[in-house]
């Protein structure tokens, strides 16, 4: 089985090309890393994938459609540049079928001794006459694809619509605080589809409340995996942390606490990792913390940057692209959420950044920090699924 693999957004990246297409061709090679007789290679401005014929084609196209940097893919037949031989081809292609049609070609390869308009007229010519199909250029209900290139002809009747994006890890690695609901890993996932590498990390407060929330995350991490081949999931112990909050500090002022105590803990995870930058499913005004003065507030005890990639997203948007990516039934399973125990009646939804400071004297910060940097657990989660270990 042979696919041609076209990219986008690629193309524009001039004399740095060629780093993000090796990368698309790496990662195409680790998707199908569980069959044999997998080739992918760089040729004529596209990508090609040679699969086994024993891969049934639907198992092929639903991971084609998740790896990002990809715009579209098609299944092709292989053909001499014998333009009679495309001609067979074509019709076999489309005989049986109703409606309209069109033939388009891209003459890559120069040499060939007619341009693409001579070869989709030609062709077309030979389908119309022996199928009875009509000819539509506008809005066809079938298209005859034709790539010309320098020792081939790839035939194909279909063109399926990838995931666009930048390949993962051409763009650095960042850390993706995970909870168990439904905005982070849409959020996590957007990043990798601008081609981030994300570790996930997960703050929990076991054995205050139950296991319900690791496993989601463990499950949550094993889908994820499926679009960066390789999840490290890192679980953090936050519960002696909001304890001590809840004792020493005020009621009100609780949430923003514990998302500054999340930024610096989910710092220092990134940097042991080599990530630049936290990523948060926020959105902006969906709860009490995310307000922009929470915000804000949250923002001060950072260093480096926090990505928002849903902060300008309502709360449909997001579940519609939840369930297009497989996590939205897992993060509506029941749990105890961290971020529900010790939650008091009335947030602050305006925090002020010399008040929450004021709160912080009270804290030995930096001791509560490496608290629950101590306790920490790492597993990680690979796809095609393979032994997942701590690590």
């Amino acid at each position: 089985m042979h696919v041609v693999i076209r990219y986008h957004e690629i193309a524009l990246k001039g004399r740095n090309r060629p780093f993000f297409v090796e990368r698309l061709v790496q990662n195409l090679r680790r998707a199908f890393s569980d069959a044999e007789g997998v080739d992918a290679r760089s040729a004529d401005s596209r990508v090609t994938l040679e699969l086994p014929d024993t891969m049934a084609w639907e198992a092929a196209r639903e991971r084609l459609a998740g790896v990002f940097g990809v715009a579209n893919f098609s299944p092709v037949v292989v053909l001499p540049r014998d333009l009679d031989v495309v001609k067979q081809r074509a019709i076999e292609s489309l005989s049986g079928r109703a409606g309209t049609f069109r033939v388009s070609a891209k003459r890559s390869d120069k040499t060939f001794p007619m341009i693409s308009a001579e070869i989709e007229r030609e062709v077309g010519g030979a389908v119309k006459q022996a199928t009875g199909l009509t000819v539509d250029l506008d809005e066809p209900e079938h298209t005859v694809l034709l790539e010309v290139l320098r020792d081939r002809i790839l035939c194909s009747t279909d063109k399926h619509p990838g995931a666009g994006g930048f390949p993962v890890g051409t763009s650095g690695r960042v850390a993706a605080l995970l909870s168990g609901g439904i905005d982070s890993p849409v959020a996590a996932w957007r990043l990798m589809k601008r081609g981030c590498r994300a570790i996930l990390v997960h703050f929990h407060a076991f054995p205050l409340q139950d296991h319900t929330t690791i496993d989601k995350a463990r499950r949550l991490a094993q889908v994820l995996a499926r679009f960066q081949y390789r999840s490290r999931l890192v679980l953090v112990p936050f519960g002696p942390v909001q304890q001590t909050i809840v004792a020493a500090c005020p009621a009100p002022l609780r949430v923003v606490l514990y998302r500054r105590f999340m930024v610096r803990i989910g710092e220092a995870v990134a940097a042991r990792h080599r990530a630049r930058a936290l990523c948060t499913g926020e959105s902006l005004a969906q709860v009490a913390s995310q307000t922009l003065d929470n915000m804000a507030c949250i923002d001060e005890a950072a260093v480096g940057p926090i990505l928002r990639p849903l902060v300008g997203m309502d709360k449909e948007e997001i579940t519609r692209e939840a369930r297009r990516i497989g996590t939205f039934e897992i993060s509506t399973l029941p749990d105890q959420d961290c971020c529900q125990l010790f939650v008091p009646r009335r947030p602050a939804t305006a925090a002020r950044i010399d008040e929450v400071k004021a709160a912080e004297t009270a804290l030995d910060v930096a001791s509560l920090v490496k608290q629950a940097l101590d306790g920490i657990e790492e597993q990680v989660f690979e796809f095609p699924p393979a032994a997942a270990g701590t690590a």
